[in-house]
């Protein structure tokens, strides 16, 4: 649970950077491999790309130990990460009701701790691994048509698919059960996991620069907890610690709820006139 909340320390603290450079990369066209390659050259970017490799280290120390459930609830309280550095570091002001949503989730995530078991031990199927190389590919797609998408629920379109991408991530992390060169060259779960990662970060990137990013993330938080925590459950063997059932549950449901309401800090602050773009 350690490396769990050290994953979501960084991966808080990547979104702020990288929703700045994102913004400050808003302005041209080319699509969204364009938008991605003009954020690229912001520092804030880069930093926030490298709290993110930092940050999967973690997640995958975290995925071989205990439950997917567990794991996707604290990188969801990533956002309360993000609202706090928000805080620091932007000045974004922080009414008593998002503090308030800041506790809901680290009370969501002690219950979660004190409930949650040991990794479940079932390997999963290999269809079930080229099932996630399917929902990776999927992503990609919608990554690169994401230009196209119009219309009131683009931004919640973008939100889902990036939280579908980084549940791929989670599920064929635990379904890579071999580690030499040619046994990994040969698993769909690594190009699962290639796949879904890239997708989205793609869409990610494109719902920080534009739309309503607050929709964006909410999304994005349903759709990297719900499904990979399911999936745990049914097909990998996660269980609770005996008779916790009840409380690894409400301990879900209560630190997602808290990162819902944290949703508005996927989005920074405009940078002010005259200020500094990045770069």
């Amino acid at each position: 649970m350690v490396c769990a909340l050290a994953a979501a320390v960084c991966f808080g603290t990547a979104t702020v950077l990288q929703a700045v450079a994102a913004r400050a990369a808003g302005g041209g066209g080319g699509g969204e491999a364009a938008l991605l390659l003009r954020a690229l050259r912001q520092w804030r970017y880069l930093a926030g790309l490298a709290l993110d490799g930092l940050g999967f280290v973690f997640q995958i120390a975290a995925l071989r130990s205990i439950p997917i459930y567990a794991v996707s609830a604290a990188l969801a309280s990533s956002l309360a990460v993000t609202a706090v550095v928000a805080a620091r570091l932007l000045k974004a002001r922080l009414s008593r009701t998002e503090w308030g949503a800041v506790g809901v989730v680290c009370a969501g995530l002690a219950m979660l701790g004190l409930a949650a078991g040991p990794e479940g031990e079932e390997g999963g199927s290999t269809a079930l691994a080229y099932a996630m190389l399917a929902i990776g590919a999927a992503m990609v797609l919608l990554a690169l048509g994401a230009g196209r998408l119009g219309g009131r629920f683009r931004s919640l379109v973008l939100g889902l698919g990036a939280g579908f991408g980084f549940g791929v991530v989670e599920v064929s992390v635990r379904l890579i059960d071999s580690f030499g060169v040619v046994d990994l060259l040969t698993d769909p779960a690594l190009w699962a996991l290639l796949l879904g990662g890239a997708a989205g970060f793609l869409l990610l990137t494109s719902a920080l620069q534009r739309g309503s990013v607050t929709a964006a993330t909410a999304g994005m938080v349903v759709g990297e907890t719900i499904g990979p925590a399911a999936v745990g459950v049914i097909w990998l063997g996660d269980r609770t610690r005996e008779g916790l059932a009840w409380l690894a549950v409400l301990g879900f449901l209560v630190a997602v709820a808290g990162a819902l309401a944290l949703a508005r800090f996927g989005e920074a602050p405009e940078p002010r006139a005259g200020g500094p773009a990045g770069g």
